[in-house]
């Protein structure tokens, strides 16, 4: 099995492809919204890095959103892209499970509730627990919510970069981030019962119904 995983959601660009039980090759570009500009070459130093080629993916994995418009359709485009010219299946991947999944890698919280900075005075929001399998698992639904209403929604620990716009004193895991490599690990899982999608599906999630509009469609100053 080779899984390639690609996480644009959140302004930076990582990529990442992984085995059965180890990660092959890692890269992340932090600088933000650098995205176009350096996917397709990180993509293609970790085929050469590990000499293989599109055709011997067994899936393509991808940070499906919510997050950043741009940075969510950026990595839907590409892993569409790239499925449908190689008959590749994918593997959409929540972006606030990845970063329950990064939580858990990196601060060993089997509980939490994640929170992504949705702008507008508003976050994406769901909870999170710890599988059999060290998978964090969705717990309740995913949700695009104003501050009050997250603080009611909150169920565990805050994370994420919308932690403190829910409670002001959550600052201890606000700064932690979801990369490519927690995406994959949660796509190992599926590429290993063969749960996948096909091209077509590779298809963005924003939750908010009018994130196609410009900025000052949506009231935003």
């Amino acid at each position: 099995m080779k899984l390639l995983a690609l996480e644009t959601a959140n302004e930076q660009c990582s990529v990442s492809i992984v085995d059965e039980t180890q990660t092959l090759y890692f890269q992340l570009d932090t600088r933000a919204k650098a995205q176009t500009q350096t996917i397709l070459p990180m993509i293609e130093q970790g085929f050469q890095q590990n000499q293989i080629s599109n055709q011997e993916l067994t899936a393509i994995a991808f940070s499906r959103g919510p997050g950043s418009f741009s940075g969510v359709r950026i990595n839907a485009a590409v892993t569409q892209a790239l499925a449908w010219a190689h008959d590749i299946p994918v593997i959409p991947v929540s972006t606030l499970q990845a970063l329950a999944q990064s939580a858990y890698q990196h601060a060993q919280l089997t509980e939490l509730t994640a929170v992504l900075d949705a702008r507008m005075n508003e976050v994406y929001m769901a909870s999170f627990k710890l599988d059999q399998n060290n998978i964090m698992q969705l717990v309740d639904e995913e949700q695009l919510l104003d501050y009050q209403q997250a603080a009611a929604y909150r169920k565990y620990t805050l994370i994420g970069s919308g932690a403190t716009l829910v409670d002001g004193e959550a600052t201890k895991f606000q700064q932690l981030t979801a990369n490519a490599n927690d995406i994959a690990t949660i796509a190992r899982q599926h590429a290993l019962k063969q749960q996948w999608l096909s091209a077509e599906q590779a298809l963005p999630v924003y939750l908010r119904d009018n994130a196609w509009k410009k900025i000052p469609e949506q009231g935003k100053s």
